[in-house]
């Protein structure tokens, strides 16, 4: 899979710090690599982050510079807020007044002359921000800390209200079979607002390591564990030993989907029970994956982003998904079957 500029891999994560007294920083990280799809390795680049409003095109609100170094695996770490201030406040963006977006320019020599360039949306709006600026949009409300244990116990759009936090930003909620956030809702956590999509297509026969077996120790399972253990294969590999060619985690994290001028880059291989998920809702997903130009998921294995117990350093797990359900094989990691990744929102 080769690339005509430096690419941006993938989005590994995209989150809040946050500790008692919100802090006005973001954790971004992300991996770089070449044209010839080679990891960008202990090398110094240059990165502008941007804060976009209303739409993925929308208005600068906030940007900011950073010279930064990859690790052995081509991975930088950034907290957004902390960089170099290139115009707008941090702190007084007003996260109420959403959608926001992420735009990330990238220059791989380290300058200020940026070749990539990737745009995302900002899914959950950041809540402990909002808090702090809470008081200005309900009126005489003043809200420093966010009591995470309250919030988790009252997923109710009244209660959330009553307890001073801002219904707005809640947002729509989903069901499974849903066409959003760039797939197919599969799997939806119990306030029906974020869970695991699926791409509407598969990629077909890929084999599941980078050519050199080991263990990569990925035991992850449960919704949203691929995410986590993809991260852990494409690092093991590099360590143990990658041929340059495609395999099935590798596919999955430099997967990038566009539905509705948006982009999304952060899919990832699901674990085996997310596999099991989609293969007992298949009816569902198949017809709105076929409605929106995608394909039915085959009566075939499906790789998955666990290895095998019994045998980890040469095997791995797969589900074989037919017309009478969803049952686990254990096979060598250079067999080729179906792919089909997953992302959350």
């Amino acid at each position: 899979m080769k690339k005509v500029l430096f690419t941006i891999a993938s989005v590994f994560m995209l989150a809040l710090n946050v500790v008692a007294q919100a802090p006005e920083k973001m954790s971004y990280q992300s991996v770089i690599r070449d044209a010839d799809d080679a990891l960008v390795e202990s090398a110094t680049v240059g990165v502008q982050i941007s804060i976009l409003q209303g739409a993925i095109d929308g208005t600068t609100v906030y940007a900011e510079t950073h010279a930064t170094t990859t690790n052995i695996n081509g991975l930088i770490s950034l907290e957004i807020g902390t960089g170099t201030v290139v115009s707008g406040d941090f702190s007084e963006i007003n996260w109420g007044d959403g959608p926001f977006y992420i735009k990330s320019e990238t220059d791989p020599e380290g300058g200020m002359d940026y070749t990539i360039t990737g745009t995302s949306q900002l899914m959950s709006v950041p809540y402990a921000f909002h808090a702090n600026v809470a008081d200005s949009i309900v009126g005489g409300i003043t809200v420093t800390e966010m009591d995470t244990a309250l919030w988790n116990n009252h997923t109710d759009s009244t209660d959330i209200a009553a307890m001073g936090f801002i219904t707005e930003s809640i947002g729509r909620t989903y069901e499974v079979g849903d066409f959003a956030q760039g797939g197919v809702v599969v799997w939806v956590d119990e306030t029906a607002q974020h869970g695991i999509v699926c791409a509407k297509e598969d990629f077909e026969t890929v084999r599941w390591f980078a050519g050199t077996y080991g263990r990569t120790r990925c035991g992850g399972n449960g919704p949203l564990a691929g995410e986590m253990n993809t991260s852990i294969i494409i690092s093991s590999q590099v360590a143990i030993g990658d041929d340059g060619d495609d395999y099935a985690a590798a596919l999955c994290n430099e997967l990038v989907v566009t539905e509705d001028d948006i982009s999304y880059s952060d899919w990832y291989l699901p674990s085996s029970e997310e596999m099991g998920i989609m293969g007992a809702n298949r009816l569902l997903i198949d017809a709105t994956a076929i409605a929106n130009g995608g394909t039915a998921i085959q009566f075939s294995p499906y790789w998955t982003s666990n290895e095998s117990v019994d045998a980890p350093t040469t095997d791995a797990r797969a589900k074989l998904i037919t017309p009478d359900g969803v049952s686990d094989m254990n096979t060598n990691k250079a067999a080729n079957f179906n792919v089909r990744a997953f992302r959350r929102f």
